[in-house]
């Protein structure tokens, strides 16, 4: 059989010395990827193990908040609030309150317990946030043990608040003009306890991560996102504090009584993972102040506002007198009456700014209800702050963000 030999020129020796031009590798991280929470698709293109274009796509976990809200009366709407940020819901609660107790004008009339009261459980549940956050991100880099060493505080107060409310997560507690009812046997005395524990749990953490070679490196000088482009972004809470931008709603913008309270508002510098992980820690600790100084000094009384159109009687009432019952299946299935008028109210909720925008027609249900949800600004983001890391710099990048699926796709 006849062989042919190729001999090689000049030419094809120069076609093998040029160099292969790279080629781009897509692919997909999610939406069931555990780094992505079970909600956020990301479609990644790489050069090796770096990120050239990234595009993170929400949606997966889409409520229609906005919408169902407008076929609900407005006390129907609180367990769609839990819904929303479901790792901190009762801040989600008292926020969505206020947007409605401003439009009915008795944002002012809040009895003194009742505003104790949502101050004391609203900062649980931030305490509650920001453990999960720190918990699972650590979870996420191979810190097994911090994470269940947090998680065990986090059922302390997960517990508790279900002592008070009936509800392990989603507790529709706050009605508008004030509470579901009081506060539960030993409440006090027994969340006491309980931060005393979680400071020791913090302490514990702290000593197993701070300083740990690995972990530092993988949170140090990764995604970092700078003061000036984290007001470009629209970033608030934590992830904007860590940035280096001072805002805190609860300092800045006061409601209910937090103008009584000391505490103070940690701000990073690097605004990378690190700063971002260091800001909540430190913000659990000046929740616990807060709440020491709420639970010294709760007035006794009431804790809803003194209006029958408004307050829903107690459920002693409604089951045993038909006036009480007739009122509240009248503000329930009705809806409580508020005057026509529009209003935007926002609190300080786990990510940050969480604000709700009402429009009312006059009737007992919503015309119009939008959520400025604070996770979706810091997701927008994303793109320019993992751009140009490596793959593996998404896992504790997106873990602090603390993207909640519910507030984000709302």
């Amino acid at each position: 059989m006849a062989t042919k030999t190729v001999v090689l020129g000049q030419k094809n020796l120069e076609d093998l010395d040029q160099e292969v031009p790279p080629e781009l590798m897509t692919i997909n991280m999610g939406p069931s990827h555990p780094a992505m929470h079970g909600t956020v698709r990301c479609v990644i293109k790489i050069d090796g193990e770096r990120i050239v274009e990234i595009d993170p796509q929400p949606g997966y976990l889409h409520r229609c908040f906005e919408k169902e809200s407008e076929y609900a009366t407005y006390t129907q709407v609180f367990p769609y609030t839990d819904r929303l940020n479901y790792v901190s819901p009762m801040l989600n609660n008292i926020g969505y309150a206020l947007a409605v107790e401003e439009l009915l004008g008795i944002d002012k009339e809040l009895t003194e317990r009742c505003q104790y009261i949502r101050v004391i459980t609203g900062e649980m549940s931030r305490i509650t946030d920001h453990i999960t956050c720190v918990g699972a991100s650590a979870m996420e880099l191979g810190a097994f043990t911090a994470f269940l060493y947090l998680l065990k505080a986090r059922e302390w107060f997960f517990e508790l608040l279900e002592e008070l409310t009936g509800a392990r997560l989603t507790y529709s507690y706050v009605r508008v003009g004030g509470l579901a009812h009081d506060l539960s046997h030993n409440f006090l005395e027994k969340l006491e306890d309980i931060l005393k524990r979680t400071e020791g749990v913090l302490d514990e953490c702290q000593r197993l991560l701070n300083n740990n070679k690995i972990f530092r490196g993988r949170m140090e000088n990764v995604a970092v996102i700078t003061r000036e482009q984290a007001i470009e972004w629209g970033y608030s809470g934590p992830c904007g504090r860590a940035s280096g931008l001072d805002y805190d709603v609860r300092k800045d913008h006061p409601y209910l009584n937090y103008d009584r309270f000391e505490f103070d508002v940690p701000v990073g510098s690097n605004g990378d993972c690190l700063d971002r992980y260091l800001v909540r820690l430190e913000e659990i600790r000046q929740s616990m102040r807060i709440i020491r100084q709420a639970s010294k000094d709760i007035p006794p009384g009431p804790v809803n506002v003194d209006d029958s159109r408004v307050a829903l009687p107690s459920k002693r009432e409604t089951y045993n007198t038909i006036e009480a019952m007739i009122s509240h299946f009248k503000q329930v299935m009705d809806g409580v009456r508020v005057p026509p008028g529009t209003t935007y109210s926002f609190t300080e909720g786990g990510n940050g700014e969480l604000g709700f925008y009402l429009v009312a027609d006059g009737t007992g249900r919503p015309y119009r209800i939008h959520c400025k949800a604070p996770c979706f600004y810091i997701l927008q983001s994303f793109p320019e702050m993992i751009t140009g890391e490596l793959i593996s710099d998404i896992v504790p990048a997106f873990g602090m963000i603390n993207m909640i699926g519910g507030e984000c796709d709302r």
